[in-house]
């Protein structure tokens, strides 16, 4: 199979050949670490782990391309240092929030995921009505840089694919908080609930325009919403205010994605989720991520509850990661009912921290790729 067809068989709870292997990925910090411990400095090191242990790579073979439609706000703000005091900086970020950060980073760690980086919301860009109408001017489907010149060709260069191609868009819990800061939103569902459904909406009918340019010339095989919208333990906001400001969009963007023969629409969001799932679930969702169980998410109760309604990634407890030995590998026997019942491709929890060593994260590799198919099971003699 190809990775692509691997994706797609294994999270439509297929018969792959193998399960995908995707151990995850550490952030700048942990990399750092892992230099320290093995990982040579000009080595990947999901590539340079697979080497050591033996695990047969299984690379695309056609080139990858980058559809290049720009869902973001464009114009985007200027990134700058606002003040410098006492360790840490105050910066506009690229999307109007002001915010501070520890001098140990700078702007652009704000761009990227490069690290994990605490910050502090000093202001966020849309506060008043006027706001809001500035922002939505930078959301103008036809702006200059909003699709590159070459996107249908790019397109048709990715329908030769072997890899899976995912679009991917902010939800709408995710976007309004980008907009008005989680306080600020939370606040406006209650205070002014008319409000936060007009944002909703624009951003619901900004995504599906975008999708109506899109569609025609490529389907992809992965619609993915960033929806993080979870505490430890509970949802940010209620089923209800869920149902009102969220809903509509989740169904229409998957009704619209399906109905071009994308197989797999899913949400990312952090902490419990156990309450979002039947709703994506009604709402056509698919696949959900990232199963964090330092949140409560038990992947072989989800299972349970929501049957084959659901797939899922990621699963596999970071903190036991950091651990190893023999945590690890109950780790790996808590999830392995799941990974042998089909629709779930295991991987890190989260992004991988920096209290994984190398020698953890080798040993982590070894057994997830016994779990997926990548190296035979020991033989216990």
């Amino acid at each position: 199979m190809t990775p692509r067809e691997r994706t797609i068989e294994t999270l439509t709870f297929g018969t792959p050949d193998r399960i995908p292997f995707d151990p995850g990925h550490g952030r700048e910090s942990t990399r750092k670490r892992w230099h320290a411990e093995g990982l040579p400095e000009d080595r990947h090191p999901i590539e340079f782990a697979m080497e050591v242990l033996g695990i047969e790579a299984d690379k695309p073979q056609k080139p990858w391309v980058d559809l290049g439609a720009d869902f973001r706000l464009l114009p985007r703000f200027e990134e700058k240092v606002l003040e410098h005091r006492d360790g840490h900086y105050v910066v506009q970020d690229w999307k109007g929030n002001v915010c501070e950060i520890s001098d140990d980073y700078d702007v652009s760690y704000l761009r990227n995921a490069n690290d994990f980086v605490t910050r502090r919301w000093i202001k966020c860009p849309v506060e008043s009505r006027d706001d809001w109408d500035a922002m939505k001017a930078r959301y103008d489907i036809d702006a200059p840089g909003r699709f590159p010149e070459d996107f249908v060709e790019r397109c048709a260069q990715a329908a030769d694919r072997d890899w899976p191609l995912t679009i991917g868009v902010s939800g709408p819990f995710w976007q309004l908080r980008e907009w008005c800061g989680f306080e600020g939103l939370c606040m406006l569902m209650i205070d002014d609930p008319e409000f936060v459904a007009e944002m909703a909406d624009f951003w619901m009918h900004f995504v599906s325009r975008m999708l109506d340019r899109i569609l025609p010339h490529c389907v992809p095989d992965s619609f993915f919403i960033s929806e993080d919208m979870a505490y430890k333990a509970k949802s940010m906001i209620s089923m209800d205010m869920a149902r009102e400001f969220c809903m509509p969009s989740w169904k229409l963007w998957t009704r619209k994605v399906k109905e071009t023969g994308c197989p797999l629409v899913d949400i990312d969001s952090d902490g419990y989720i156990g309450e979002l799932i039947p709703l994506w679930i009604e709402s056509g969702v698919n696949v959900c991520d990232p199963i964090e169980v330092a949140a409560h998410c038990d992947i072989v109760e989800f299972r349970r509850q929501f049957g084959k309604q659901i797939a899922f990634r990621g699963g596999v407890d970071k903190r036991c990661m950091a651990k190893g030995g023999e945590t690890l590998r109950r780790e790996f026997e808590r999830i392995a009912p799941v990974i042998r019942d089909g629709g779930f491709i295991p991987s890190c929890d989260h992004g991988i921290p920096a209290d994984v060593s190398w020698s953890n994260f080798l040993d982590y590799c070894r057994q997830l790729a016994i779990l997926t198919g990548w190296l035979p099971t020991p033989d216990r003699g």
